[in-house]
């Protein structure tokens, strides 16, 4: 598809972007709201990705987990400040993840951070910037940083996060929403309900990297290839790409549905925190994380691809990436129900039970019905679009 020139941001306004991730570049899926947005705001502005700092600190009581959470963001943290393209720079700061227990240590928790941020927005020739706040203890920071303008990302209920102290985390929130210059939401049952506590307030809903994933579909529709580590498992496939963990994947319900579908093949692409041996069937294959840029592959190899959710106030107030990755592959879909669903039902099948979901995808099976219309149905949500809709309310906010 052909990209409309960029909104410019006037450079008396603010001179770069620093952002407070909500997930790590160096380990975490790069199709994240705010990886994405970065991505797109760094075509004409620098900009600074801070790499998540953490809402929750790591708990031994999640064994081989902990050893992994641990190492991989050590691992991070040695990296320092990296550029890893033109006017996109990526910086894992030293911190405490729980932001400390007491007042003096918080107090020192917020000036080291602060230090190490203010240092690599200069060496990235940032002095006014907006700054973007996907990780709300990023607002610990803000005064120190003098932002031009601020957003803030209100893409969960961080709160309801598996672990984290929820008061410290709905109190960010609350200041947050004070400060922020704009407040985007990506799913309309969270916007609906909180829009009227901030005046910027915008609903901008996740994008897709369409021409990426509608190219792996029409490859494998043309030619069959594959991933060669999914070769040799049978079809029917059905995929599910995205992180295995209890917070936001219902693993009674996938265990049920792969018992009763012994003949279908299931293919699961993405990190796993659940406990060793929590799915016992032959018919389930765990092939562990992939890169970003070889899951479109996986998904066009799939017959078909599933969201088995679990029912939370995590996930009623969600709208996933993947809903829009999964429909410009092309391929059918089944769900578990969650609001912003609604708003696609007519290229997603929903099921409440496992019973249903398993219907569902012998439906889907059977008739897969029409990848074109699928991928149409998502063609206008690009990430350039959506970050346009964010530059457009900026630049209209600007002192210029």
């Amino acid at each position: 598809m052909e990209k409309v020139k960029n909104t410019k941001i006037s450079e008396d306004n603010f001179d770069g972007v620093i952002c407070f991730g909500g997930v790590d570049w160096w380990y975490h899926n790069r199709g994240h709201y705010d990886l994405q947005m970065m991505r797109e705001f760094s075509e004409d502005l620098p900009v600074l990705y801070i790499n998540s700092i953490g809402m929750r600190p790591p708990n031994v009581s999640e064994g081989a987990m902990f050893v992994t959470r641990v190492k991989r963001k050590l691992k991070s943290l040695f990296r320092g400040l990296v550029r890893v393209r033109k006017n996109f720079a990526v910086f894992s700061p030293a911190t405490l993840p729980g932001g400390g227990k007491s007042a003096v240590g918080r107090w020192l928790a917020r000036f080291a951070l602060a230090v190490q941020v203010k240092f690599a927005a200069w060496r990235c020739g940032i002095k006014r910037p907006l700054v973007w706040v996907a990780c709300p203890p990023g607002e610990m920071v803000l005064e120190a940083l003098r932002p031009a303008k601020i957003v803030y990302q209100r893409t969960d209920r961080f709160e309801d996060f598996a672990g984290v102290d929820p008061v410290r985390i709905k109190g960010f929130d609350t200041r947050l929403k004070e400060k922020a210059d704009v407040v985007l939401f990506c799913a309309r049952e969270l916007y609906e309900a909180e829009k009227r506590e901030n005046s910027g307030s915008l609903f901008v809903d996740h994008g897709v990297d369409f021409d990426v994933f509608r190219a792996a579909g029409l490859a494998f529709e043309a030619t069959q290839a594959e991933p060669d580590d999914v070769e040799h498992i049978a079809h029917p496939r059905v995929g599910f790409i995205g992180g295995i963990d209890a917070h936001t994947f219902d693993p009674a319900l996938f265990v049920e549905v792969a018992s009763k579908l012994p003949d279908v093949s299931f293919i699961m692409i993405g990190a796993c925190s659940l406990p060793e041996g929590w799915c016992p069937h032959a018919n389930v294959f765990l092939l562990g994380q992939r890169p970003y840029d070889q899951v479109a592959g996986y998904m066009a190899a799939c017959d078909v691809l599933i969201m088995p959710w679990n029912q939370s106030e995590w996930i009623k107030a969600c709208n996933p990436v993947k809903m829009k990755e999964y429909l410009a592959v092309g391929k059918p879909v089944v769900s578990t129900y969650f609001p912003e669903v609604d708003y696609f039902t007519d290229h997603i099948s929903v099921a409440k039970t496992a019973t249903e979901f398993v219907r569902e995808i012998e439906a889907v099976l059977a008739s897969p019905g029409d990848s074109a219309l699928r991928r149409e149905r998502v063609q206008d949500h690009t990430w350039f679009a959506k970050a346009q809709e964010v530059r457009r309310v900026l630049q209209k906010n600007s002192s210029i």
